[in-house]
This record gives structure tokens, sequence and C-alpha cells, in this order.
């Protein structure tokens, strides 16, 4: 009896805004949806929907005790065991967890992306390949300020103020030291043509 080939666990960290989500839909792109399945960390983030606004506003998003870490790594498992899993949906504008979820299924490769991915040992130990998207902090900054008015409904006031007082402080504490972890640095994320192309061949020539 033949065994199941077990899947590619493929991590994704570097800081907010360094191009991580970039890579990772590079990827999905030129390997194929139909053989991953994507996991991104900021979909576990604990639901704050009890919390008064007021409280809302002093929770640090950038530490690790603000995601439900326990959770990713079970479905993780399951998705590699090859059984699907049901992933939470996250409101960011609300901070709060939907009652929908979405529906992933087991694929050939498993890529996990997120800042905080490699400071964890039980995440870290799952990954086949790691690799961190390593961006110069001016350009993280631009991009997330871009992001969170954009798409997230923030006022430039507070996302400067988050940043000085959580992001960057994270970031220094948590983020920039898991960048030791790495088997592959990739500078400039999906902008770094040279560095996508060989992963991409080496990710095709692992599914082979």
């Amino acid at each position: 009896m033949q065994t199941q080939k077990k899947p590619l666990i493929i991590g994704i960290a570097g800081g907010s805004g360094s191009g991580k989500t970039t890579v990772a839909q590079e990827l999905l792109n030129r390997v194929g949806p139909d053989k991953i399945a994507y996991i991104p960390h900021d979909a576990y983030y604990k639901d704050l929907s009890g919390l008064p606004p007021t409280l809302k506003a002093e929770v640090n998003f950038d530490h690790p005790n603000s995601l439900e870490t326990e959770l990713m790594v079970q479905q993780i498992i399951q998705l590699r065991d090859g059984v699907a899993i049901e992933l939470p949906a996250y409101d960011f504008s609300t901070h709060s967890r939907t009652k929908e979820t979405i529906l992933i299924e087991p694929r050939s490769v498993i890529i996990v992306e997120g800042i905080l991915i490699f400071a964890d040992p039980d995440l870290r130990k799952l990954y086949n390949i790691k690799i961190f998207v390593d961006t110069d902090s001016d350009l993280r900054f631009i991009r997330r300020l871009k992001r969170d008015i954009d798409e997230r409904g923030r006022t430039p006031d507070s996302v400067i103020k988050q940043y000085l007082s959580t992001v960057r402080p994270m970031h220094l504490e948590f983020v920039e030291p898991s960048k030791r972890y790495a088997d592959i640095i990739i500078p400039e994320g999906g902008h770094n043509t040279a560095a996508l192309d060989m992963v991409v061949a080496r990710l095709q020539e692992m599914i082979q």
C-alpha cells in the first residue's frame, strides 16, 4: 500500500509591510493555487468583540499573545495530515472574528505567512523551508500607512501612533531576531525577481 506524500510546508516571515503577502501571492500565481493552501497568521487574531473600543485601541496587535497560535498549529497539522480545515476570518475594522470561516483543502504545498511565524517554536518546527522577506524600515512603514488607511479605515495619526508604540518595538523584539531561523532571505520581497525565480524553481522541483 502506497503511503500518501506529506505536503511541503513553507513559512514566509518578515516585518509589517515587508512584502510577505506579495511573495506568497507570487508563489500562488506561479506554482498554481490548485497546489497551494495559503494560511495567514493574521486570520488567527483573538476575537475582541467583547471589549469596549477604548480597550481595543490599547491592545498590542504586534505581540505574540494577540494571536491564537495554538489553533494555527493544530490546523496546519490537520492539513499536513490530509484533513480540510475551517480557516477563521478576521475583521480588522472591528477587531473581531466573523462568524464565517474559509474552507481550506489539503494541497501539495502549505504556505504559512505572518510577521511572528518564526518567533514561535511550535510553528517553526513545522516548516520544511523558512523564508524571511527583508525590507528597509522606511519602505515598510510607508506601505503599512497606505494599507491601513486604504483597506482598514484607519486615520494617519492612529497608524503613526500604533507604529511608534507597538509595531516598531515588537519588530525589534520579536520579528528581527527571528530572521536567524530563515533558510532563505529575500531582500525587497516581491520585487526581487531573481530570488523569486529561484524559490519557484525549487518548489516545482520538490513538488514533482
